[in-house]
């Protein structure tokens, strides 16, 4: 791997964001920033949505995207797209890494809703304090909280009802060419 990567992992509640990235995060010994570190720190200050959120979240991971491209550290990163994250954020991180002589690797994960809506609940996710309730995640899926512009094309996109975490950290690190000795 040369230069700063920023591999971008997103997909809906439930898809495996988390799980798969700490299985890419042991096979490459890439650092895993995932999405809830920075939500779960201000859901302790602000309510989900609320301005003061809203504006440090974004900040606070592109900052954490500047710090790591400064310092010629790649990551694996996780989100979910949805309604309060400003429709340009992605286009500003890799904006950033961009900037700073890096490159931006999307990853889609995605599976089928009978799938989501059998993990959703999973006492694993209630153990992070994530999206767990499956009435919450119609209710808010029907209120458009999870509308959101398309991301950027992916390098790869995963079934992940289909395929096993272990085997979609294994196709991401074959198709973006990342190499343990060189993260």
């Amino acid at each position: 791997m040369r230069g700063v990567r920023l591999v971008f992992l997103h997909g809906p509640a439930a898809s495996g964001k988390l799980t798969v990235a700490r299985e890419l995060a042991a096979l490459t010994g890439l650092p895993l920033f995932h999405n809830h570190l920075v939500v779960d720190a201000l859901l302790a200050v602000f309510p989900f949505g609320s301005p003061g959120f809203v504006e440090l979240r974004e900040r606070m991971w592109l900052d954490v995207f500047a710090a790591a491209a400064a310092e010629d550290r790649s990551l694996i990163f996780t989100f979910h797209p949805e309604a309060s994250v400003a429709p340009d954020f992605p286009q500003r991180a890799v904006a950033l890494v961009e900037a700073a002589g890096g490159q931006v690797d999307f990853v889609a994960l995605d599976c089928a809703p009978a799938v989501i809506a059998a993990r959703v609940e999973a006492p694993a996710r209630q153990a992070c304090g994530k999206l767990s309730s499956l009435a919450l995640l119609r209710e808010l899926e029907a209120a458009g909280a999870f509308d959101y512009p398309p991301l950027p094309a992916p390098a790869i996109a995963i079934d992940t009802g289909a395929v096993a975490p272990g085997e979609a950290a294994a196709r991401i690190r074959t198709a973006l060419a990342l190499d343990i000795a060189s993260a």
